[in-house]
């Protein structure tokens, strides 16, 4: 090989080989200088029959910019865990969406647990930045009051929110896998990674984790907004209705907006759903 070559060849070896030392280098943090909505982190103790919940978000909203800070400490009994929703917020084009999962006690309490990245003051998210360790990963637990309302009533984006099939057992399973990793990343943060490490591919590695019927991989896990589609194929969904039916029946925005205000807004949004296996 002549010299020349293999002077270019070292060359870009050297190149590669530091742009390889600084990706290493790059580390994920939870000091950071966080968006005020995302500067708290969740926690449990967990016991055998209880779980005690901190930092449970409660924001009251009145715009997406303007709101009253407000995180609330809750026991949950395990025993009293009854009901499981999926929860799909499309976005415009390329199949993007975001998607969470909300839990239904004995006595109509629920919390939602939404996985997110964790935004620096002035950061938006991108999807191709998300490739590059730009972002920290973190469980939100919250208030359907807050997380609910936030994207139908305030971002104004469409929101379905499908009851899931499911045993009380695996759903009690899946609410500790999610805490147990939201006490994980306290401990140890992530990047977020909008190929690997997102909200869908996460709700999919924990109810893999519990379930001998694993979700295969697809490409509706990577365009989330069609994840209801692959959810519902499987047999997830708690309904017999064609999908477009389904969708239909689950839509929540107008029951947000006509019971924003009412304290039992979590009731309000299901009082349409009616028999889900008709």
């Amino acid at each position: 090989m002549p010299p020349k070559r293999n002077k270019i060849l070292l060359v870009v070896l050297a190149v590669a080989v530091a742009l390889l030392a600084v990706w290493l280098s790059i580390r994920p943090s939870n000091d950071r200088n966080w968006t005020t909505d995302q500067a708290v982190l969740p926690y449990a103790e967990i016991s055998e029959d209880v779980v005690q919940v901190h930092n449970i978000r409660n924001f009251t909203y009145r715009s997406t910019t303007d709101y009253d800070v407000a995180y609330e400490d809750k026991a949950f009994r395990l025993d009293e865990l009854e009901t499981l929703w999926y929860v799909v917020e499309p976005f415009e084009g390329w199949g993007a969406a975001h998607t969470f999962l909300s839990f239904g006690f004995k006595g109509q309490e629920y919390v939602a647990v939404s996985i997110e990245i964790r935004k620096e003051k002035g950061e938006q998210f991108s999807w191709l930045w998300g490739l590059f360790k730009r972002y920290e990963l973190m469980y939100v637990v919250g208030d359907e009051r807050d997380l609910i309302k936030l994207r139908s009533n305030y971002r104004k984006d469409t929101v379905y929110m499908y009851p899931v099939r499911a045993s009380r057992e695996k759903i009690r399973r899946l609410f500790l896998s999610m805490l147990e990793r939201a006490n994980g990343l306290r401990e140890q943060p992530e990047f977020y990674n909008t190929l690997t490490n997102t909200c869908t591919t996460n709700i999919m590695t924990h109810i893999n984790a519990i379930s001998p019927k694993r979700i295969p991989f697809s490409w509706k896990v990577l365009f989330p907004s069609y994840s209801d589609q692959l959810a519902y194929d499987l047999g997830l969904l708690d309904t017999n209705l064609p999908l477009e039916q389904a969708r239909a029946r689950f839509r929540i925005n107008d029951a947000a907006l006509l019971h924003a205000e009412s304290p039992d807004f979590s009731l309000k949004i299901r009082e349409g759903f009616g028999t889900m296996r008709p």
